[in-house]
C-alpha cells in the first residue's frame, strides 16, 4: 500500500525546511556565545541571550530533521525501489558531500585562519600548535556530517526494507512492527520510550558534554555512539511512523500537550546548564539523571510537537513555504563559509550584538537566496540537488513525494 498524496506533505517539507534554517541560526549565533572561544571569532556583543537562542534549538533541530528524513526515505523506497531509492541517494546526498567537502573545508580553514589572526593583531603567537594532520580517523566533515550520517542510515534501511520482504511479497504495511510502534506513539506517553536510548546514554556515559547536548559527529568516519544512537532512533521512528496518518494525526491533536510538555523539560535544562557552555561534564548523581531524563524528553517532545503544530497550520499550499522547503538544502550546504567570514567583519565593531547577528543573517540569506534563484533553481544544479529543475513556471500545489533528506 502506498502513501497517498495528501496536502499533510506540505506541512512536514516545512518542517523539514525549519530544522535546516534553524541551523543557519545556530551557526550564526555561535561568535556572540560567551565564555571560552570555541568559534573562529568570538565577537564583542557576545551575551547569555546568544546562549539562549543557540541553546534551545539545539535540544531538538537535529532530532527533528532525521526524523523527517526517515519518514521520507521510506516514502521514497516503496515509490522507487531498493534500487532506485540508493541510486537516488547517492546522486542527491553522496554526491554533493564529495563534490562540495573540498572546496567548502577550504574556505571554512581559510576563515578560522583569518579569525585567528585579525584575534592576534595580525600574527601568529608564540607557542601555539600546528594544525592536527589530516587523517581518517580525524577528518573534518565540517557541517556536511549530517549528509555522511544519512547515508549511513539509507544503507542500513534499504538492506532491512530487503530482508524484511524477503519472506513477505505481499503488499501489506501494517507489519507488527508498524501495529507496535503507532500503539506507543499515539499519546505523548510515547515520547518517554523514544526517548529512552539516548537519554540512558546521557546518562551512563562519563564524557557527556551536556551543554552542548547530542555529539556532532563532525569528524572522522566513525560517528560517535551518541549521535548514531539519538539520530538513528529519530530515523527508524520517521521511518516506522510513514504511511500511518492516524498518527500523524494524533500528534496534530496533541501539539499543545507536547508544546507544554516541551518547554517544561526545556526550563530545566537551561536552569541546570546555564546559559554560558561549560566544557566540564555533569558529577554522577541525581541532577544529572534529572538532566539527562530532561533534555532527551524535550529533545522529542519538540519534535513531535512542532510536526503537529505544522501539521495544523501549515498543511495548506504556500508558495513562500514551498519556495524555502526548495532552496533549504542549497542554503544549508552553502551557509557556513559565509556565515563565518561576516562574523569575523563585524566582530569587534562596537555595535548592539543584536544588529551584527541580524545583519550576518539577513545578508547571508540574500546572498543565499539569491544565487538559488539565479543559479540553482531553473538549472542542472536544481535538477540535480532537488530532484527536479522548476523552469521559469510556479512550483505546483502537488507535494514531492521524496524531496532531498535535507541539515549541523
Amino acid at each position: 500500500m502506498t502513501h497517498p498524496q495528501t496536502e499533510r506533505l506540505h506541512a512536514l517539507d516545512a518542517v523539514r525546511a525549519m530544522a535546516l534554517l534553524l541551523g543557519i541560526l545556530l551557526h550564526a549565533s555561535m561568535s556572540f556565545l560567551p565564555g571560552p572561544q570555541i568559534w573562529a571569532t568570538q565577537d564583542v556583543a557576545a551575551g547569555e541571550g546568544f546562549a539562549f537562542a543557540f541553546l534551545v534549538p539545539h535540544i531538538f533541530r537535529l532530532t527533528l530533521f532525521f526524523f523527517i528524513a526517515g519518514f521520507f526515505a521510506r516514502m521514497a523506497i516503496e515509490k522507487r525501489g531498493v534500487i532506485g531509492f540508493l541510486g537516488d541517494r547517492s546522486k542527491r546526498i553522496a554526491l554533493p558531500l564529495v563534490i562540495f567537502w573540498g572546496p567548502l573545508f577550504a574556505m571554512i580553514t581559510a576563515v578560522f585562519i583569518w579569525g585567528f589572526l585579525k584575534a592576534n593583531g595580525g600574527v601568529v603567537p608564540e607557542g601555539t600548535p600546528p594544525p592536527p594532520p589530516l587523517e581518517l580517523a580525524t577528518l573534518p566533515l565540517t557541517h556536511l556530517w549530517f549528509l555522511y550520517l544519512l547515508l549511513i542510515f539509507y544503507v542500513a534501511a534499504a538492506a532491512l526494507y530487503l530482508v524484511t520482504r524477503l519472506g513477505d511479497r505481499s503488499e501489506a504495511r501494517q507489519n507488527p512492527v508498524d501495529r507496535l510502534a503507532a500503539l506507543i506513539l499515539r499519546t505523548p506517553i510515547g515520547i518517554p520510550v523514544l526517548a529512552a536510548p539516548i537519554g540512558l546514554w546521557f546518562w551512563l556515559n562519563p564524557a557527556w558534554f551536556a551543554w552542548f547536548g547530542i555529539p556532532t559527529p563532525d569528524h572522522g568516519f566513525v560517528p560517535d555512539n551518541g549521535a548514531l544512537i539519538a539520530y538513528g532512533v529519530a530515523f527508524a521512528a520517521g521511518w516506522l511512523v510513514q504511511g500511518q496518518s492516524g498518527l500523524l494525526d494524533a500528534w496534530r491533536r496533541w501539539w499543545p500537550v507536547n508544546t507544554a510538555l516541551a518547554l517544561a523539560a526545556t526550563m530545566i535544562c537551561v536552569r541546570q546548564l546555564g546559559l554560558v557552555p561549560d566544557f566540564v561534564p555533569p558529577a554522577p548523581g541525581p541532577d544529572k539523571a534529572i538532566l539527562a531524563a530532561s533534555y532527551a524528553i524535550a529533545s522529542w517532545a519538540w519534535t513531535l510537537a512542532i510536526t503537529g503544530l505544522a501539521l495544523q497550520f501549515w498543511s495548506g499550499h504556500s508558495r513562500i513555504r514551498r519556495y524555502l522547503a526548495d532552496s533549504s538544502y542549497w542554503l544549508y550546504i552553502m551557509h557556513l563559509p559565509l556565515v563565518m567570514a561576516l562574523q569575523v567583519v563585524v566582530s569587534d565593531l562596537a555595535w548592539p550584538g543584536e544588529v551584527k547577528f541580524a545583519l550576518v543573517l539577513a545578508i547571508t540569506l540574500v546572498i543565499l537566496l539569491g544565487s538559488y534563484q539565479l543559479l540553482v533553481r531553473n538549472s542542472w544544479l536544481g535538477a540535480w540537488i532537488n530532484g527536479r529543475r522548476y523552469g521559469r513556471q510556479p512550483a505546483t500545489d502537488e507535494p514531492d513525494l521524496a524531496p532531498q533528506a535535507t541539515q549541523s
